[in-house]
């Protein structure tokens, strides 16, 4: 929606009436009064009284008619209004609906998600999160929700970030690579909209696994127009699951959850994006996946629905529906699974085990992560809503008979010095070699 401005249109005809003005109505108002107060007073005459009646009946109208000219005619030399102050203008107008812009509405569908995930799992764990709501200097802002040492997580996040900024023409090329109708070459710099709910839950009892979790939409618009320029969107997510042990039933209830809210949109989204998760929360360095595993994927747009097997009319309204249905399989996806676990026996050798675990999650966002990597070198980053997902502990062990990352040669020792370590050993079958679970 276009924002009139009350300037400009007049410009070079007032600045010739009135050299000095500022060519604003004000401007021209002050200016209009400054010329008449250095006007010298004329010798009174007979019969002039009406004279002064005259000016103003003739100045008058010619000021509103400049002035009404002024804010209603065609702007043409000032800026357009940035997404951020187009954004704010709709807010205040009407509440956010199925018409309004997928910037607000994606931002309202996050937010109610945060909320309902937050209630369930202070009931699960029996003490509140800490809510700190904050704002970004040029535009959004967003809330984390931390629970930090409880009866059953350790540390669990949840938080919402609304990000609107510049991309410089480094990050501009990055891109380009993954999305071939980009902008074009010329392009120095481009505004853009971010935003996410981003989850990661980390629980006291080794038995019970971290969970993660994140949805987002991504926008750039051209920072001189826009409303009516060139947009380019998209959207990525997904969840996965991490188990310090293994419990089959659980990776299978936990993928078959997925899999369903998948299948209700595409039959072939959950192998694609569960193939796409392995390959994805893979650590090179260690020859081992994060987890279990579940879905990912980035950079939905129009172009991906084009060759898929999913036809639409309107493809941001389809994948908007794919991502709000992902949001809502969350709680049906883990509850049950930390509802078993949480209160179950353990020894402090499966504690220790968890902390190995642990340092793995560390490694993997710290190095590889995407979004803690762009969060990062965003300007004015909130460092402590993006390193909300590590664990509170971590601990990392020189050559572990089980986990340790060590050479061929060495495989007969693991054998021999890993003995009593089935369960140990267990998850790490699955993690270097991943598994159809459903």
């Amino acid at each position: 929606m276009a924002m009139a401005r009350p300037y400009m249109p007049l410009r070079r005809s007032v600045c010739q009436v009135f050299p000095r003005a500022s060519c604003t109505p004000r401007g021209v108002s002050a200016q209009f009064r400054r010329y008449l107060s250095e006007q010298k007073p004329r010798e009174s005459k007979p019969f002039t009284v009406w004279r002064p009646y005259l000016r103003l009946a003739i100045g008058v109208p010619f000021i509103a008619a400049l002035i009404y000219s002024m804010m209603t005619g065609e702007v043409t030399e000032l800026d357009s209004p940035s997404i951020v102050e187009l954004d704010e203008a709709l807010k205040k107008q009407a509440t956010i609906s199925e018409t309004s812009p997928m910037r607000l509405r994606m931002e309202k569908l996050i937010k109610e998600h945060q909320q309902k995930i937050v209630e369930e799992l202070s009931r699960i764990d029996g003490k509140q999160f800490k809510s700190d709501e904050w704002t970004r200097p040029n535009g959004g802002g967003g809330i984390s929700c931390v629970l930090q040492d409880g009866n059953v997580f350790e540390k669990a996040g949840v938080n919402v970030s609304i990000v609107y900024g510049e991309l410089p023409r480094p990050a501009i090329e990055k891109m380009r690579a993954d999305h071939k109708s980009f902008v074009g070459a010329d392009v120095d710099s481009l505004s853009f909209f971010a935003a996410g709910l981003s989850l990661v839950l980390h629980p006291h009892n080794p038995m019970a696994p971290t969970v993660h979790l994140n949805y987002r939409y991504f926008e750039t618009t051209d920072p001189k127009d826009p409303i009516n320029g060139d947009k380019n969107w998209w959207f990525g997510g997904g969840t996965d699951l991490t188990p310090t042990y293994l419990f089959p039933e659980d990776a299978k209830h936990f993928h078959q959850t997925i899999k369903d809210a998948c299948d209700r949109h595409d039959a072939t989204y959950y192998p694609k994006f569960k193939a796409w998760c392995d390959k994805y929360f893979y650590l090179p360095h260690r020859r081992e996946c994060r987890g279990v595993g579940g879905i990912f994927f980035d950079d939905l747009d129009a172009s991906f629905l084009e060759s898929s097997s999913t036809s639409s009319q309107n493809p941001q309204e389809t994948l908007f529906s794919f991502v709000s249905d992902g949001l809502a399989s969350f709680l049906p996806s883990y509850v049950p699974i930390i509802e078993r676990r949480k209160d179950m026996p353990f020894t402090p050798e499966q504690k220790e085990w968890q902390q190995l675990r642990r340092g793995r999650y560390v490694e993997f966002n710290l190095v590889y992560d995407r979004g803690t990597s762009f969060g990062l070198r965003t300007p004015n980053a909130r460092v402590e809503s993006i390193l909300m997902s590590l664990p509170r502990t971590a601990s990392w062990a020189y050559m572990d008979p089980v986990s340790g990352t060590r050479t061929e040669e060495l495989d007969s020792e693991e054998a021999l010095l890993s003995k009593g370590k089935e369960h140990e050993k267990e998850i790490m079958d699955v993690l270097r070699h991943p598994r159809q679970w459903v």
